[in-house]
This record gives structure tokens, sequence and C-alpha cells, in this order.
């Protein structure tokens, strides 16, 4: 018998475009203004680099294409020694995919058993045997990785730093919002993220060289986005005549621009990005002192925009079951391990990371967005302990 039904559903994710905002939408396209990519696109970038606290910022069609977009600057900019990676084992497939598909030597990293982030202790035995050139690490539900010992690491082992913030929009750890602390962090505006330009992302870079060559990679390869001065010694150096200069191509490049509409729409959610991530705050404050006796996803961070909330139960499916029957929305633990995944397993085998694959098995995370109030999040926690079973990340696996 069910002891108790939330008022109305509750799902993992709100869309954060108001209906005040999308009359503004409205009205500013039927002003006639351009919908694809000019002005309105600089602005929300400079916005967005200003908000983040860091010099440039790129905007794209997504936080996948903002992930593929660094990882190929990386290596068209000449920063990286050899096509050996680290990537993290509980991550987002496309995090890892683009490695794959550029054809880098991928090696996944066990999770911290925290943060969830990188094990620093695996990832300091891969570099001492592979000697990567590049690390990507993904903040996890909004939690920060142990950031200075990342890279310490990666300053001993000459290893380039990025950072996947996607689920980590706002969180400051060391004084600096997460996405800032590597040579170029990525972010995603989808509508379930904290805030949404329907589909699109962005990356953040303080290298105004990386910076340049995501300008061009992200438009085809061409010179037209670049500074000035770069784009007239990108000419002369190529003897490419005033005629042929718009249509020639420096890079290798891809088509992954957003719009000017998107870019509109991103610069109304920017005006309440600071209240979105401290309510993200409260909430999972609010399910760590009523869960007890679950497991609380820790890290170090001043600020911490919570994505979701994170925990391992015994019984999973049990639990997924109950909720759905109360109209109360969970899902897997992102997606538990990457190892543990078919394109993964045809690439590269079978490989056992302890715990991640305690994630894999276990691990399960409820709603968290800024439209969710304390008495949802009591809610959720009351429907979910009349089922569910704790479990321990130190337990062996079943």
């Amino acid at each position: 018998m069910k002891n108790f039904q939330p008022p109305h559903p509750i799902t993992l994710a709100q869309d954060t475009i108001s209906r005040r905002e999308l009359q503004q939408t409205a009205d500013w396209m039927l002003a006639g203004n351009r919908l694809t990519k000019a002005e309105e696109t600089t602005f929300f970038e400079d916005e967005f680099a200003a908000w983040m606290g860091c010099k440039h910022a790129v905007f794209v069609n997504s936080g996948s294409s903002a992930n593929l977009l660094m990882i190929y600057a990386a290596r068209e900019a000449g920063r990286l020694k050899n096509n050996k990676v680290i990537a993290p084992a509980v991550s987002w497939v496309t995090t890892v995919s683009p490695l794959i598909q550029f054809g880098f030597d991928v090696r996944l990293c066990d999770c911290d058993p925290t943060n969830l982030g990188l094990d620093l202790e695996h990832l300091e035995q891969l570099c001492k045997e592979d000697a990567p050139a590049m690390l990507i690490l993904v903040h996890v539900l909004g939690h920060a990785n142990h950031m200075k010992a990342i890279r310490e690491i990666c300053d001993r082992y000459d290893v380039l730093l990025l950072e996947d913030s996607c689920e980590a929009l706002g969180s400051i750890s060391d004084g600096r919002k997460l996405g800032c602390h590597g040579a170029a962090g990525s972010f995603s505006f989808y509508y379930g993220h904290h805030i949404s330009t329907i589909e699109g992302g962005m990356v953040v870079t303080d290298d105004s060289e990386l910076h340049q060559v995501m300008l061009s990679l992200r438009s085809h390869g061409w010179s037209r986005d670049l500074n000035p001065t770069l784009r007239d010694q990108l000419q002369q150096d190529h003897n490419i005549d005033d005629f042929r200069n718009l249509y020639t191509f420096y890079y290798a490049g891809f088509n992954l621009r957003s719009t000017d509409l998107q870019a509109f729409i991103g610069r109304q959610q920017i005006l309440k990005l600071d209240h979105i991530c401290r309510v993200r705050e409260r909430n999972f404050e609010t399910y760590a002192a009523q869960l007890r006796d679950f497991y609380c996803q820790e890290s170090e961070t001043e600020l911490l925009s919570s994505f979701a909330y994170g925990t391992l139960v015994a019984n999973r499916m049990e639990v997924y079951e109950h909720l759905k029957a109360e109209q109360i929305e969970c899902r897997p633990l992102i997606c538990g391990n990457i190892a543990r995944h078919p394109f993964w397993i045809r690439h590269y085998g079978r490989q056992v990371l302890p715990n991640a694959d305690l994630i894999h098995d276990y691990g399960i995370y409820l709603p968290n967005h800024h439209n969710l109030s304390t008495t949802d999040v009591t809610s959720v926690t009351r429907a979910f302990k009349e089922v569910a079973r704790p479990k321990a990340l130190h337990d062996c696996a079943a």
C-alpha cells in the first residue's frame, strides 16, 4: 500500500526558459533581427566569459560539440606531445567518443570514492605508465574533482588538462568556477541543464591562441571570425588574395555554430544564473540532511551548483519502480561506468574499474533543479526511504 504520493509529478529537470523570456524572444524575432550567428552570439560569449571570470568563451550548438571542439583544438594548436589521453570512467559518451573518433589512444581512470571525479592514485599510475599528452575530466553532478592535486599531477607529467563541466555550471573550487582550472572547459545548455538555450553549449578558456583556433574550427576552418591581425597574417602567409580569402580554409573544421536566436535566450538566462546555483546548492543540502543513512557525494567546493543528488542503493530496480509509481523521476548516476558500455567494449574490451563498477551497478540520482522546493525534496526523500536499502561505495560488488 502506498503511504505517500506527491501533489504533482517531480521531474529530473524543468525548462528554465520562462514565458516572459519567450515573449521577449518572440518580440526580438519579429523586430527583424538576424537569427543566424551574428553580433548577439558575440554579446552572449562576452557576458558568459565575464560571469565565469575567464578571458574567452565560444558558443556552439551543444555541450557535446563543446567537448569535441576543445579536444580537436588542442591537437590543431600543437599542444599535444602524443596521441595518448586519459578520460574518466564515470562520464558521458560524448566526453569520450570524440577521443576515439579522432584516433586518440584512450585510457579510462577509475572514480574517486568521495567526489566521483578522478581517483588520484589510479591517475598517477596511468600517467607513469602511459605518459599521456592530455587529460579530460568530468565534475560529476557539479562536484569538483581534487583540482589542486590533479593540476600538480598534470604539471609533473606534462599533461594538458581539459574540464567537462557540463554538470557543474557555477560550482566554485579554490576560488574559481569549475571549467576555468584547465586549458579549456565545456558547458551544456540543453533542456536538462542549469540554463537552456534549447540546444547549445560553450567552451571557456584563458588561452588566447586556443580561443582563435576554436573560432576557426567552429566555422569550417575559415578565418572570418578571427582577430584582424591573425586573419591578415594567415592570408599573407598562405598568399591568399582578397577574392579567395572568405572561402579559404586554414583548418579541417566543422560547423558547430549555434544561432543568434539561441544566444538571445542565453543572455536572458545569465541574469538568473546566480539564483539558480544557490537553489541547487540548498536542495543538495536538504537531500543530504534527510538521507544520512545513504552514500553522499562530497567535494571541496565553496559553492556547489548541484546538478542532481547522487547516491547508491542495493535494490535499484525496486527503488526505480516505487518512485515511478509515486510520479517521481530518477535515473542511473549519469550512465555508470563508460567501460561497461557496448561502444567501449567493442574498441577496448572489458575492463575492471572497482569504484566505477559500483556506480554502474548501484548508482542512482534524484531530481534537483531551481524549480524544486524543499517541500518537493522532502517528498522525494520520503518516498525514496520507503523502499531504498543503502549501499556503501567501499563495499565489494555483488
